[in-house]
């Protein structure tokens, strides 16, 4: 069965057993209704996934692979604000009157930065020392900046990412300060496996392990029902990802490029509320 699956089968559990509610605190997030979106959490949740042994995708329930792929091309290829270059409307809700999510994410990314060796933004600084100083100790990117928080239309959950060769496997660690575990675990694990898998192709090296990072790492009051059915399902074996050999170049990448091999997963959950 799927390591991703029994990973995610864990930290529920710990979460809905051992975690701390929110019950009694004041909170921002309120759901349709206006009553207060209350939380059980675990503070600095940490989880390994090896990305040579599987692709840590869930097979509780169906992951959209392809809007997931979509969606990280946007913020690290295309480093784009504006959400008519997304093919789905999950950013339309913080849109502005432009058309765009502010100064927050692929914005950030393609911030131009000096350096010694030259002039980079922070994905082509990742992709030059991949290549020209791979063991170096200092590949790292940063969404979550201060100066310019003020004009993002929502702060970056998912926000730095520490690269770092071992031999010839690309190992990454992505920090994230707060989840929403039902409804974003597993979309920015599968997110930032490809990622890793992009850059590891174009470099010349095999993917390694990604390790999650995340803060605040929780479940909302009306979610842990659904968790609670979603964790009793039998995982079914990881699916193979298959990857466009003949991409050299990160920037050529398109959604296109990779597909999943036998995925097979129990049924959707429908209808998941959601706080804002």
């Amino acid at each position: 069965m799927s390591q991703a699956d029994l990973i995610f089968i864990d930290m529920c559990r710990d979460i809905i057993n051992n975690g701390f509610s929110s019950e009694g605190q004041k909170v921002r997030p309120r759901w349709e209704d206006g009553t207060p979106a209350h939380t059980v959490k675990k503070f600095g949740v940490v989880n390994r996934y090896d990305l040579s042994r599987e692709f840590p995708i869930l097979t509780l329930r169906p992951i959209n692979f392809k809007a997931a792929i979509d969606e990280i091309l946007w913020i690290w290829q295309k480093k784009s604000n504006r959400i008519r270059d997304l093919n789905s409307h999950i950013w339309d809700a913080w849109a502005d009157e432009n058309g765009t999510i502010g100064k927050a994410y692929g914005y950030q990314l393609g911030i131009k930065h000096k350096y010694p060796e030259g002039e980079f933004d922070q994905v082509d600084r990742v992709l030059y020392d991949l290549k020209h100083n791979p063991y170096s100790r200092r590949i790292i990117t940063n969404m979550y900046n201060h100066a310019d928080l003020h004009e993002m239309n929502l702060y970056p959950c998912a926000y730095s990412m520490t690269f770092n060769v071992t031999g010839n496997r690309l190992n990454a660690i992505l920090n994230q300060r707060s989840q929403d575990v039902l409804v974003a675990n597993n979309w920015n694990v599968v997110q930032y496996s490809i990622l890793v898998h992009m850059f590891a192709q174009v470099s010349g090296l095999v993917a390694g392990e990604l390790v999650h990072v995340i803060a605040d790492a929780h479940i909302y009051d009306r979610h842990i029902p659904i968790v609670e059915e979603l964790i009793q399902r039998e995982p079914f074996a990881a699916p193979k990802l298959v990857i466009n050999p003949d991409i050299k170049n990160f920037y050529d990448f398109k959604v296109e490029d990779f597909a999943l091999e036998n995925y097979q997963h129990g049924e959707p959950v429908r209808k998941i509320p959601v706080a804002v």
